[in-house]
């Protein structure tokens, strides 16, 4: 994944988020259920998380991470969803990689674009004196990391048996960055052999499946989709959208917010063709600005030790009493009420 990316806010796409909703969907919860309460709910509505491909927050996925594990008592939620991934929620970049002639190719593409589906983390190779892939985290992914190493590797699993027709070897080995859980033996339906309290996920593929070839590889098709992945890496890199440059330029805003007309100017555009656009693309800059407002707001009452007067100046309100009223709006209680649940 290039800098480019990398240095973006930590972010992923919105289909592994559907997908555990779709988990949880199976085991009779609803929407309601879902997202009720939760903070992101005003800035991820159901509808919005199912029909907008916009990258959605890495708290956002956090908190609903949570909220599935609460709902379902099952720690390995992770790889209950993972294994159920179906190789077209990867996209343009899992199509590429069953076009792919094996496995190690399909690896390196991998690699390469990762960035069109997350910025949590990338891989690299080590190849001596066995091919293994090492996963570098970038984020500190905190309480949800079993289950995002869990999601992940359950998705690779079925990513890798579509494209070689095979049940994974028993060669295939897996070193997990945790201590052994109580429920380890859950791990034997991602791999055979299992190690835990390593430092970094690491995934030891066996000579057998490196040489697999892939059933569906297809070097016409693969130069197709590879020409469609770095058109998509580099929309994303310029900020895609109108709305997904507007929102990235104030997540990376310190301080007070731009006004609607310093972020039209930023875009060399006139406050009215500015409106028109964002309206064209179903959101407001008043709706963007709530949106990262939100999401700064739950997580410095969160994790800092910020008075909720300093938090509100910090956000651009001149009145705290104004913040605290927008807040309750936002997340259903008050600011000291969230702090108090979910401070750390």
């Amino acid at each position: 994944m290039s800098d480019s990316v990398a240095s973006l806010k930590p972010a992923l796409h919105p289909v592994y988020a559907r997908l555990l909703c779709a988990e949880l969907q199976r085991r009779g919860f609803s929407p309601a259920d879902i997202l009720g309460g939760l903070p992101l709910g005003l800035s991820l509505g159901w509808q919005q998380l199912h029909e907008n491909n916009q990258f959605i927050s890495f708290d956002q996925m956090r908190q609903l991470i949570e909220r599935g594990i609460q709902l379902t008592n099952c720690n390995w939620l992770g790889l209950e969803v993972g294994l159920r991934t179906p190789a077209s929620a990867h996209g343009t970049l899992g199509a590429a990689m069953i076009a792919s002639k094996n496995l190690p190719s399909a690896m390196l593409l991998l690699q390469r674009y990762a960035g069109l589906r997350q910025n949590l983390a990338n891989l690299r190779f080590e190849h001596e004196p066995e091919f293994v892939a090492v996963l570098e985290e970038w984020v500190d992914l905190g309480p949800v990391r079993e289950y995002l190493h869990c999601q992940l590797l359950g998705g690779l699993v079925q990513l890798l048996t579509a494209m070689t027709g095979q049940e994974l070897p028993p060669q295939l080995r897996i070193e997990w960055p945790f201590e052994a859980p109580a429920w380890s033996g859950e791990y034997q339906r991602i791999a055979h052999k299992n190690s835990f309290g390593f430092s970094q996920l690491r995934v030891v593929l066996g000579s057998t499946l490196l040489n697999s070839p892939s059933l569906a590889a297809d070097d016409e098709a693969l130069l197709r989709l590879l020409r469609d992945c770095d058109l998509q890496l580099q929309r994303l890199q310029a900020g895609g959208t109108l709305a997904q440059r507007v929102r990235m330029q104030l997540q990376q805003t310190e301080g007070h917010m731009p006004t609607l007309q310093a972020m039209a100017a930023k875009q060399n555009l006139t406050e009215r063709t500015f409106m028109r656009h964002l309206q064209a693309e179903g959101t407001s800059f008043q709706q963007l600005l709530d949106e990262i407002r939100q999401e700064r707001a739950c997580w410095m009452l969160a994790q800092t030790h910020s008075t909720v007067e300093e938090i509100a100046y910090a956000l651009g309100y001149e009145d705290a009493s104004n913040f605290s009223r927008t807040f309750k709006r936002w997340c259903g209680q008050t600011p000291k009420d969230y702090r108090r649940q979910h401070s750390s």
